[in-house]
C-alpha cells in the first residue's frame, strides 16, 4: 500500500518579501513532490501564498492589513499560484487539482466527507490535490490564521502516514538562533508542553501569517490523530525525501501514544462550540488527571445557548480553555443546577444523564495534557 504524505509549504518559501511568486522555489518544490510520487508516495500539498502572490499585482507596496484588501489580493493571487503549480507539475506529467476549504467546511460532516471523497478520487487517479484556505471568503483564516492547522486537519482526514511542514528555519530551537548563538535545535518531540509554546516565538516573515508556534499547534493536532510530523527546511534536491525518511533538517514530532477517534477529532478540532462553562479547580483536576466526567457540582459559570448534543468549551478558573465535550444539558438547565449535588439536581430538572459532559465525549485541549488524556 502506498504511504500517504501531506506536505505544507508556507508563503515565505514561495514568495519574496516584496510580494509576488518566486519561480525558483515553485520549480524546486514541484520537482521534490514529483520525486516523492515517483518513489511510491501519495502526495497531498497544502499551500499558502495566495495573498502574498497577489498583493503586488493590485498595487500594494506591502502585504495589506485590511480584510477587504487581503481578500482582493487573495482573489488575484490564488489564480496565479495555481497556474504556477500546474505548469511546474506538467513538466513531470503530473496533474494538479485545486481544492479551497474554509473552517466551516470542517464543521459540517457532510461537506468534509465530500471534500475527502474528492481528494481520494484525485489521488487514485495520480493527481496531486493542492489545498488552500479559501481566503476570499474565510474571515477567520485571513484575520488570525495560517495553513499549518489546515494541513494537520487534512492529514487527519486522509489518515496520512506523515505530515511535513516546510518552513524557512531548520526546526524548533531552544531559543531564537538569530539572536542566541547557543540555541540548539530540538531533534525530537514526544510530548508537547507549555514550555515548547513559550520558546516558539512569533511569525518570522513579513509575507506569512504563521510562526513556529502555529506549527507546534498543528503538530499537536496531527499527533492526536496518530500522525507523525516533521517541521523544517527543504532547499536542496532530495530534502523532502530525506524528511519523509527521518533524516530531514528539522524537528520530528512523534505520534501520540493515545490517539483520538474520528468522533473525538471532530469534537476537539472541527466542531464549533455553542457555549462555554467554567469549572472549579477540583473539576479541572478530575477532567485532566482523574479520568472523570464533568458533573454540575464543579461548574461555576455558564455561557451561551446550547442544547444536548452540542459541543461546548470548558474553561478553568483562570479562563483558559482546557477542553471540549458534548453537552447533556440545555444551558438554562445547567445554570439552574450548577454547583449542586446529584440528589438536588434530580429534584430540579429532568436530564437523560447526570453528567454535564461524559468522559467518553470529552477531549482535553490543554497543551501539556495533549498526549496524556483523551
Amino acid at each position: 500500500m502506498q504511504q500517504r504524505i501531506v506536505v505544507k509549504i508556507g508563503s515565505s518559501s514561495l514568495t519574496s518579501d516584496a510580494g509576488g511568486l518566486n519561480p525558483a522555489p515553485i520549480a524546486y518544490f514541484a520537482a521534490e513532490l514529483a520525486r516523492l510520487q515517483q518513489n511510491g508516495f501519495e502526495v497531498v500539498l497544502v499551500t499558502s501564498g495566495a495573498v502574498a502572490a497577489g498583493f503586488s499585482f493590485l498595487g500594494y507596496k506591502t502585504r495589506p492589513k485590511l480584510l477587504h484588501e487581503k481578500q482582493a489580493a487573495a482573489s488575484v493571487g490564488q489564480a496565479l499560484l495555481m497556474r504556477a503549480y500546474q505548469e511546474a507539475f506538467h513538466q513531470y506529467g503530473i496533474g494538479a487539482a485545486q481544492i479551497l476549504l474554509t473552517r466551516d467546511d470542517f464543521t459540517s460532516r457532510k461537506r468534509v466527507s465530500n471534500a475527502t471523497a474528492t481528494m481520494e478520487e484525485l489521488l487514485r487517479r495520480g493527481f496531486i490535490p493542492i489545498i488552500n484556505e479559501n481566503d476570499t471568503v474565510s474571515v477567520d483564516e485571513i484575520k488570525f490564521g495560517d495553513n499549518d492547522t489546515l494541513s494537520a486537519l487534512v492529514a487527519n482526514l486522509l489518515k496520512a502516514g506523515q505530515l511535513i511542514i516546510i518552513t524557512d528555519t531548520d526546526g524548533l530551537y531552544t531559543d531564537d538562533p538569530r539572536k542566541n548563538k547557543d540555541a540548539r535545535r530540538i531533534e525530537r518531540v514526544d510530548e508537547i508542553s507549555d514550555e515548547l509554546y513559550r520558546i516558539a516565538g512569533g511569525s518570522g516573515s513579513s509575507v506569512g501569517t504563521g510562526g513556529m508556534r502555529s506549527k507546534i499547534e498543528a503538530a499537536r493536532i496531527a499527533m492526536r490523530g496518530g500522525i507523525p510530523v516533521f517541521v523544517g527546511r527543504a532547499t536542496e534536491p532530495h530534502d523532502l525525501r530525506l524528511a519523509a525518511e527521518g533524516n530531514g533538517r528539522g524537528t520530528y514530532f512523534s505520534a501520540a501514544d493515545h490517539t483520538l477517534s474520528i468522533k473525538k477529532q471532530w469534537v476537539g478540532f472541527h466542531s464549533v462550540p455553542q457555549g462555554k462553562v467554567t469549572v472549579d479547580q477540583g473539576a479541572e483536576n478530575a477532567l485532566l488527571s482523574g479520568g472523570k466526567s464533568l458533573l454540575p457540582a464543579g461548574v461555576t459559570a455558564v455561557e451561551g445557548d446550547f442544547h444536548p448534543g452540542d459541543v461546548i468549551e470548558v474553561c478553568g478558573e483562570d479562563g483558559s480553555v482546557i477542553g471540549r465535550g458534548v453537552a447533556n444539558y440545555v444551558a438554562w438547565q445547567l445554570q439552574a443546577v450548577m454547583g449542586l449535588g446529584t440528589g438536588e439536581i434530580q429534584r430540579r430538572v429532568e436530564v437523560p444523564r447526570i453528567e454535564v459532559i461524559h468522559r467518553d465525549e470529552w477531549v482535553t485541549l490543554q497543551a501539556y495534557r495533549a498526549s496524556q488524556n483523551t
